[in-house]
């Protein structure tokens, strides 16, 4: 995991400051520095020049509604214009192109009072896709807000976390976002300026949205506690030493299916996972140092003890991650 990666990250200090980001992508570079234990001015300089590289961002998406998981077949080499339509929604979460049976996944937030209208309108108007599958999205067991690589102990995650932030074990629960309401005018400018920027000042937030500084602080806290504001720290899995990425459709006995999801959810290489319908009932994006790991993954865990099966796609290419679209289709 330490071993030396070409480009901006230079050790494991820069991606221990990217996993701080990831926990709470607003902390200060006081607080992080504090929770490492690291000089600041250290923290300071290194934290900023991995989100000045543009390969670290800070975001934030409003929840829409309830999550959705869509695998799409596509007709002969319209993948990249599949995953790239799915990727452009204001609605997706993440879009991936893949191998195997499915050439797409992508996690969209729709109401499921639209979920007809999406299934039956939406997404055969998409030039391009041949089949689809639907999969809500019963429960989240993890998300990439609490994914955190393995890099940092229970005491610095704890030391960075403010009650706001995600900590493992929290995974969201569906939001009742379902008839919720809509947004204020103001909270609607102040999540835009944050899907620009996650770590704008709260002077910069108070400014765009035309409240005082004091509501600003105080909307933000209220919304991302509220579930319905959730800010990101978006990054590659390569630059955690992780590069080769896959997605696992696991089907359990059903009696067993928390079990193989806890264990899931205790995996440092489980970037996110979810309970949906359909036969297979867990949905796990990965992330592994090299293929050898994901075969040991796949065929040693002890978790597969509960497993019926275990479908295994790569992931060629994201075109979004945390509902931020990537600078460009990687390899």
């Amino acid at each position: 995991m330490d071993a030396p990666h070409p480009g901006p990250v230079a050790d494991s200090l820069d991606r221990r400051i990217i996993s701080a980001l990831q926990i709470d992508g607003r902390a200060s570079w006081h607080r992080i520095a504090t929770a490492l234990g690291e000089p600041e001015r250290t923290v300071v300089r290194r934290g900023t020049r991995l989100l000045d590289s543009g390969l670290v961002r800070i975001g934030a998406m409003a929840v829409r509604g309830r999550s959705t998981v869509l695998a799409v077949r596509c007709a002969p080499g319209r993948a990249r214009v599949v995953a790239t339509a799915l990727a452009a929604r204001p609605d997706c979460v993440f879009a991936h192109v893949l191998t195997g049976t499915w050439d797409c996944v992508a996690e969209v937030q729709c109401p499921r009072d639209r979920l007809a209208g999406l299934v039956m309108d939406e997404l055969p108007g998409l030039p391009g896709i041949a089949r689809t599958l639907t999969l809500p999205v019963l429960r989240h067991v993890r998300t990439i807000r609490e994914w955190h690589a393995g890099l940092l102990t229970e005491t610095e995650i704890a030391a960075l976390a403010d009650g706001t932030a995600a900590l493992p074990g929290s995974a969201d629960l569906l939001p009742p976002v379902d008839g919720a309401g809509e947004l204020s005018r103001a909270d609607r400018l102040l999540v835009n300026a944050l899907a620009e920027d996650g770590r704008c000042t709260y002077d910069e937030l108070a400014r765009v949205s035309g409240v005082s500084e004091a509501t600003a602080r105080r909307r933000l806290g209220t919304l991302r506690r509220g579930g319905r504001v959730r800010i990101r720290a978006v990054i590659e899995p390569v630059l955690l030493g992780l590069p080769v990425e896959a997605v696992l459709w696991v089907r359990a006995v059903p009696a067993s299916v928390d079990t193989v999801a806890a264990a899931l959810a205790e995996s440092p290489h489980v970037r996110y996972a979810s309970f949906v319908t359909g036969e297979r009932q867990l949905l796990a994006l990965t992330a592994f140092p090299d293929e050898a790991a994901l075969h040991e993954f796949v065929t040693r865990s002890a978790w597969l003890r509960e497993a019926v099966s275990v479908d295994v796609s790569m992931v060629l290419g994201s075109l979004k991650r945390g509902g931020m679209l990537a600078p460009r289709l990687h390899g």
